[in-house]
């Protein structure tokens, strides 16, 4: 599988959204992501926006669904998202009923394995649902929390390897990583590389990034287009 970037627009308006949109398009970006502060400041109407705005382009709309999984994946999918995230730890029939809202509208689904007391477990149980993607999920809260008493940071490329053995279903790794980690997240086995927080924004205040992100990001996207094909699950 060609490695794909995917940018996470982790905003909290539609203007700013759909401007950093643009430059990441310009850039040579795959795939928008319209992030969950944007869903939970904009809902329906950014994904709309977006759509609008990138006819061609695959959105994936950050849900993190943990219940009333069909009519959030229906809702998404009516409004342009090509595709959704649900979450591991949710009830298994919030899983399959995601599944089916994905397959009834066209919508594929990103399982997101964040909280999992066993993370490559999740991932198979991801997998075994039907989901169409791993998402291998290290959370903000649990990052700075951790790290805030003293201990390391964990990473999503601590336990990578693993999960991407683990399924036969393309993996992305999400989490705190440096840009130099993401870049090398096909070299795990993960051809679903994200940008966003903290590397084309701003962690904390959710802002657009200072500097030429622009011709940064370009680089980036050349870097890991150039890496060629990834394969995808275990041997």
């Amino acid at each position: 599988m060609k490695p794909i970037v995917q940018i996470s627009l982790d905003l909290t308006n539609i203007d700013e959204a759909l401007e950093t949109a643009a430059l990441a398009m310009r850039a040579g970006a795959d795939w928008l992501e319209a992030g969950t502060p944007l869903i939970l400041a904009e809902g329906l109407h950014g994904v709309r926006a977006l759509r609008s705005a990138f006819p061609g382009v695959p959105i994936v709309a950050d849900l993190k669904t943990m219940d009333g999984g069909y009519l959030e994946a229906e809702m998404m999918a009516k409004a342009g998202a090509t595709h959704v995230v649900v979450m591991a730890r949710a009830h298994e029939e919030t899983l399959k009923v995601v599944v089916k809202a994905g397959q009834d509208h066209g919508v594929k689904v990103m399982g997101d394995n964040l909280g999992c007391p066993d993370m490559v477990a999740g991932a198979k149980w991801i997998e075994d649902l039907g989901c169409d993607y791993v998402i291998h999920h290290i959370g903000y809260d649990e990052r700075r929390g951790i790290a805030a008493a003293g201990h390391r940071m964990p990473s999503p490329l601590d336990q990578l390897r693993e999960v991407v053995q683990a399924v036969h279903i393309p993996v992305q790794a999400v989490g705190g990583l440096t840009l130099e980690q993401a870049i090398r997240c096909p070299e795990f086995g993960a051809p679903l590389v994200v940008l966003g927080a903290p590397l084309t924004i701003d962690a904390d205040a959710f802002k657009t990034a200072s500097g030429d992100l622009e011709g940064s990001l370009r680089l980036i996207c050349e870097k890991i287009h150039a890496y060629g094909d990834v394969p995808v699950g275990r041997a």
